[in-house]
């Protein structure tokens, strides 16, 4: 993998960059749809290329090693062949999936024993059987498997934490750089900077990742956060922690967020964004805007038939209406979910290419500042 920064904002940290790897390019900063089980809930491939212009998708490998499982995703010849995506795919190590199981797992310094969500049976992550398990799933990018520390620990759990990450980290590394791609193109790893909210921590595990810092480590994850913490926090973690990583290299910031989180997050130096919200809401009736965010079940839309979004990229924009759309809702129409989804992932797509542009131009800071408040308000 190779990434090459091409412009910043004068007044802030934002970068764009591109990242090249085995299945084409990736412009940042992006945000990438996740499609936890091989699939973008509600979309097609054909429309998250041509309508929503997603250059990479996620895929989680503790879902994927659950069900279809390793046998069938190595007959396939990966899960791109799998599910038919020739654009890069990234997969999480599954640790958030773990940590979010708390009940029914548990951690030693050899690994994480899990119960399966879907039948109960018991299984365990090492270091060494998740590269594995991630070389057969065949993603161009892979997350180191790591512990994901609760945003609200206290120092001391999230400095054991830590040392178990890093111990981890290690090993991941060390079996990732002895063993080779299945399927013949390059993949790349990305170490996971964890810490909480905690600086000392989070230099700690930088620190410690550099070391360990080689061709094989393409970019640079930032987790642990928007797991419970004060949304302060999180920003005052990511402009304590970007700086510190390496300037070639893209940083990743896991599992957020809003669209002012992913701008604010912009601000501070981040590249890769992803999130559930803009899928799982859009499920639930919720659609992002230029102007604010819409609850689709609302009364006021019953007889508005003003087009789903003026400002809008997306086909589904201007072919529905709001009324439309919200009596799909009601009547509980599968149908539904799938033009909201379509609409939401459109929007955080547009949402980064302009903010490319912004940062491009010079004047990414201001802009930000205005849009941050309108995006965050309620229609």
């Amino acid at each position: 993998m190779e990434f090459v920064l091409q412009s910043r904002d004068p007044q802030s940290s934002a970068r764009t960059g591109v990242i090249t790897t085995g299945h084409g390019e990736i412009r940042t900063p992006i945000f990438m749809p996740v499609g936890t089980v091989g699939s973008v809930k509600g979309v097609y491939h054909r429309d998250l290329k041509e309508d929503i212009g997603a250059e990479i998708i996620l895929g989680n490998t503790y879902h994927l090693y659950l069900r279809p499982g390793l046998d069938i995703l190595r007959a396939a010849g990966g899960l791109h062949r799998f599910e038919n995506w020739d654009r890069p795919i990234l997969t999480d190590s599954g640790g958030f999936q773990v940590f979010s199981l708390a009940p029914i797992r548990k951690l030693t310094p050899d690994g994480c024993t899990f119960s399966s969500h879907i039948d109960g049976s018991r299984h365990t992550f090492t270091p060494e059987n998740n590269v594995d398990t991630q070389r057969i799933i065949g993603a161009d990018i892979i997350m180191a498997l790591d512990e994901c520390c609760p945003g609200d620990a206290d120092e001391k759990y999230a400095a054991k934490s830590l040392r178990l990450t890093q111990q981890w980290l290690e090993r991941f590394a060390a079996r990732f750089d002895s063993t080779e791609p299945l399927y013949g193109y390059s993949q790349t790893m990305f170490p996971i900077i964890q810490g909480c909210v905690y600086p000392g921590l989070r230099r700690q595990a930088v620190e410690h990742a550099l070391t360990l810092d080689n061709a094989n480590r393409g970019g640079y994850a930032i987790g642990g956060l928007a797991v419970g913490e004060p949304t302060e926090k999180m920003y005052e973690m990511l402009e304590f922690t970007c700086p510190l990583l390496p300037d070639n290299k893209p940083r990743y910031l896991m599992g957020v967020g809003t669209p002012a989180n992913i701008l604010e997050g912009i601000a501070r130096g981040v590249d890769m964004f992803d999130c559930v919200m803009p899928t799982r809401n859009a499920r639930n009736g919720m659609l992002f805007t230029w102007n604010g965010v819409m609850n689709m079940r609302n009364a006021k839309w019953a007889d508005d038939f003003s087009p789903l979004d003026p400002d809008g990229t997306s086909l589904v924009d201007s072919t529905y209406t709001k009324a439309y759309l919200r009596h799909l809702f009601i009547a509980g129409e599968m149908f539904a979910a799938m033009i909201a989804t379509e609409h939401n992932l459109a929007f955080y797509l547009d949402l980064v290419r302009t903010a490319r542009r912004h940062i491009e131009a010079g004047d990414f800071a201001s802009w930000k500042d205005v849009t941050v408040p309108r995006l965050t308000q309620r229609l």
